[in-house]
């Protein structure tokens, strides 16, 4: 849920910037802008798409606009062919400069980590519902049946099991909880990695709200070359070829995602960065979980505590 409200967040920040400095084509603008952040969200999530495709089809369907209202603005809107010849060439005209690239090279660093961490918190929750239910052997049972109840046999309902002899027993049951340890430290040594990584200049954080930022350069440029790419879309397209006009105003509602904004302020401790950093303290707390669950099950309420009386599987002991 948390990066679902980031990329909103974004996508309203990009919108913002057409409803406020490109008024005119804001409304076929949000569209795109649209589009480009369900792909955000779908890479993210898992599934299978290229950064570098939907970073690219959204500059290519952008320049028509770009075209249409800042370059060579007319009383009328170009037409559907001709903004088609100008997705098409956009590449190689490079309206936006060096943009595009800069883009794909963020995009590509800063949601691939996040996608991977989304898929290693899907892979921590399979492995905590599949050892959330345990199948003992006949042997185990007995052995626990042993530990807890055979005092009663002998009237001796108040006698825990002395420690050492719960340890043993509970570890026996749990060999295979055990053989999980050594992955599951493992994994969550790739987690802080893999948290570390999420930081820094391609923080998706970071990326995501300030691509308004980057789209307003990249229009910026396209408007000082006007003039030059003008004469370049004329030897490609040849001169525009105009419908009449149909582009509606700004439609986009500013105030939609006012929580949103309110939970990504950079005063704010409930960032993105501050949640994976509290989550990945809590889950190092757990490092030995499965190789400590005997002790943790014998420490907390099974067994005897040091010193007193306990049952060692034959009889009530002061020392096991």
């Amino acid at each position: 849920e948390t990066f679902e409200t980031l990329i909103r967040l974004a996508e309203n920040y990009t919108s913002t910037l057409f409803c406020n400095a490109y008024r005119n084509m804001a409304a076929e603008a949000t569209t795109h802008v649209q589009e480009f952040f369900t792909d955000v969200g779908l890479f993210i999530f898992g599934t299978d798409v290229s950064t570098e495709e939907f970073v690219n089809r959204f500059f290519d369907t952008l320049f028509p606009l770009v075209y249409n209202h800042v370059i060579n603005p007319g009383p009328t809107d170009i037409s559907v062919e001709y903004a088609e010849c100008l997705r098409m060439v956009r590449r190689d005209i490079r309206p936006f400069g060096n943009v595009p690239k800069k883009a794909i090279g963020q995009m590509g660093r800063s949601l691939l980590p996040s996608r991977a961490f989304l898929q290693a918190l899907n892979l921590g929750i399979e492995v905590i519902n599949t050892t959330d239910h345990l199948h003992f052997s006949k042997d185990c049972s007995r052995a626990l049946l042993r530990m807890q109840y055979c005092p009663h046999c002998q009237g001796l309902t108040l006698s825990k099991p002395c420690m050492g002899y719960c340890l043993n027993v509970i570890r026996g049951c749990l060999a295979n909880m055990a053989e999980v340890d050594l992955h599951w430290r493992g994994y969550i040594q790739s987690m802080e990695e893999l948290s570390s990584a999420m930081s820094g200049t391609y923080d998706i954080e970071h990326v995501l709200l300030n691509f308004h930022s980057l789209v307003n350069d990249a229009l910026v440029q396209a408007r000082i070359n006007g003039p030059e790419l003008s004469e370049q879309v004329n030897k490609v397209c040849g001169p525009p070829i105009r419908k009449p006009t149909q582009s509606p105003g700004c439609s986009f509602d500013q105030n939609k995602d006012n929580q949103g904004l309110k939970m990504f302020s950079r005063d704010s401790e409930e960032t993105l960065t501050n949640r994976r950093k509290e989550f990945i303290t809590h889950l190092r707390l757990y490092r030995a979980f499965y190789g400590g669950l005997a002790d943790q099950l014998c420490g907390n309420e099974l067994a005897a505590a040091d010193g007193l009386p306990c049952w060692n599987g034959e009889d009530v002991v002061r020392r096991y």
